[in-house]
């Protein structure tokens, strides 16, 4: 998918600006990651609040192999079919995905566990 494609699927957001990643690029708006696109496919950002609704329009999460040979899922969803011939469903996807990222951007970040100090005591 072409920069001039990706601008004309996130146009009803407004302005996004687009990075290269992963062999792929991101799709960013107000800072915020809401879509990548690899291999020339767009997906959308998803969580848990998004998912059941792309899953059940036809969209399909993205994940891989990961070491051990488990899938690995990823937040991201192909665009559910029916949104490529409609303008008007594509920007409510579009929406969806902001939605999410802004989402994901709240939830409070896990903290590092504190390494172990030991207490070996000085001798005298």
């Amino acid at each position: 998918m072409d920069d001039e494609a990706i601008f004309e699927v996130f146009d009803s957001l407004g302005p996004v600006s687009i990075r290269r990643m992963f062999g792929g690029k991101g799709i960013y708006a107000e800072g915020h990651i809401l879509a990548i696109v690899l291999d020339g496919t767009l997906m959308l950002k998803g969580d848990d609040e998004s998912a059941p609704r792309l899953e059940a329009a036809g969209g399909e999460r993205w994940f891989y192999e990961g070491r051990s040979g488990k899938p690995v899922n990823m937040p991201y969803w192909t665009v559910p079919p029916a949104a490529y011939d409609d303008p008007e469903e594509m920007a409510l996807w579009v929406r969806e995905a902001f939605e999410a990222a802004l989402r994901a951007s709240r939830k409070p970040q896990a903290k590092p566990k504190a390494k172990k100090r030991s207490s070996a005591k000085e001798e005298t």
